[in-house]
């Protein structure tokens, strides 16, 4: 059993390695954003009124997302372990998590942070366009279109999502280093922090996490 949390900037590839350390390892995928919407689709108590926030531009206050997170962990259903990703986002998160595990009896193995300089983020995410049509996502650099501002398989118009601006994404950044980086300090003093280079090909990242995850496991 390993139980794993993933961090990383907007753009830092965090969800290709998440996906595929949680095969390799057949981890349970605990989501905060995933949770959020299967509990608003299933219109429960605590998904309409984290649905009450996210409808408002909010964000779901931390009692909520704590008790969250809380009743997936309690379930125990990952016998192979368990991989957070979007959860905790701040200290005070952290330091809830920490309660819980220690109640549970059970500790984390590892915190990888997936590391991109905000250059590289933000040629990543502004080059992003998708087709309005049929959803299919382009880049202008890494995967253009045939024909420029034409999706090659519907023929529509690709646009640039409000939040692939460049001026979303230094907002973007500048939330992560208030909230989120001071998270990499907090675990780098436990001992759990594993950085490895997001800008090297994704199968050289994943090969990383991986033997430093059997090592430590």
């Amino acid at each position: 059993m390993i139980n794993l949390l993933i961090m990383g900037k907007p753009g830092a590839g965090k969800g290709t390695q998440a996906a595929l350390v949680i095969e390799h390892f057949h981890l349970k995928h605990i989501s905060t954003g995933d949770i959020y919407r299967e509990e608003m689709q299933k219109q429960s108590p605590i998904g309409l009124l984290a649905k009450s926030y996210v409808d408002n531009g909010g964000l779901v206050p931390d009692d909520i997302t704590n008790k969250i997170v809380e009743n997936v962990l309690r379930a125990g259903n990952y016998p192979n372990g368990f991989m957070l990703d979007g959860y905790p986002r701040t200290i005070d998160q952290a330091v809830n998590l920490d309660r819980i595990l220690k109640d549970l009896s059970i500790k984390l193995d590892a915190v990888i942070d997936v590391e991109v300089s905000n250059p590289v983020i933000m040629r990543r995410i502004t080059g992003r366009r998708i087709c309005s049509r049929c959803q299919e996502t382009y880049h202008i650099e890494n995967k253009p279109p045939k024909v420029p501002g034409i999706c090659d398989i519907c023929g529509g118009p690709l646009i640039q999502r409000k939040d692939d601006t460049e001026d979303a994404v230094k907002t973007r950044l500048v939330l992560y280093g208030e909230k989120t980086k001071p998270l990499l300090e907090y675990y780098h003093k436990q001992g759990l922090l594993m950085t490895v280079n997001g800008e090297l090909p994704s199968e050289v990242v994943f090969n990383q996490i991986v033997a430093r995850l059997e090592a430590v496991s």
